[in-house]
């Protein structure tokens, strides 16, 4: 019985040091990723303007974008400004009208080229912002497996050690 407690304490704590690694492992990435993010949305120079947000936005005024969250709301930004300028139709919506008039309106050719662009940039900071909450979701998985990890090898050690 003494055998299988020690067998028992030696590979719990064996799963508990390779879980607080792989935990250890998934912060460092999640955090390094996170400042590949934040370096790339810095490097693009993303600033609020300072008038005419919506009242939701406000506490953006002037701010450059930086992080996910912000991402996220200079993204809202544009996309209220696409169908504002679209009048709520979608780039697919106003290509079709241009193809409907054989292609030859200058009108609807650079409504179309206003929601292409706003769309893509909207796109790219949409995945600037999950790119965020994935890094942010890897942080959190990895404090936990670290936790766990912790309690496994605490356990390892109740187990090895001698019985009173």
């Amino acid at each position: 019985m003494k055998d299988l407690r020690g067998v028992a304490a030696t590979l719990v704590g064996a799963v508990g040091v390779a879980t607080v690694t792989a935990g250890a492992v998934m912060t460092a990435r999640g955090l390094q990723g996170r400042g590949q993010i934040r370096d790339e949305l810095i490097r693009q120079k993303i600033t609020f303007p300072d008038e005419g947000l919506p009242a939701e936005l406000g506490a953006h005024v002037g701010r450059r974008v930086e992080n996910g969250p912000q991402a996220r709301a200079f993204a809202d930004m544009i996309g209220g400004n696409v169908l504002r300028a679209t009048e709520g139709r979608t780039y697919a919506e106003v290509s079709a009208e241009l193809h409907a008039a054989g292609g030859k309106d200058d009108e609807l050719t650079a409504l179309r080229e206003t929601a292409f662009m706003g769309e893509t940039l909207r796109a790219s900071l949409m995945t600037a912002y999950q790119a965020w909450e994935v890094t942010s979701l890897t942080v959190g998985l990895g404090a936990v497996l670290m936790s766990t990890g912790a309690a496994f090898v605490t356990v390892g050690a109740v187990l090895a050690s001698p019985r009173p």
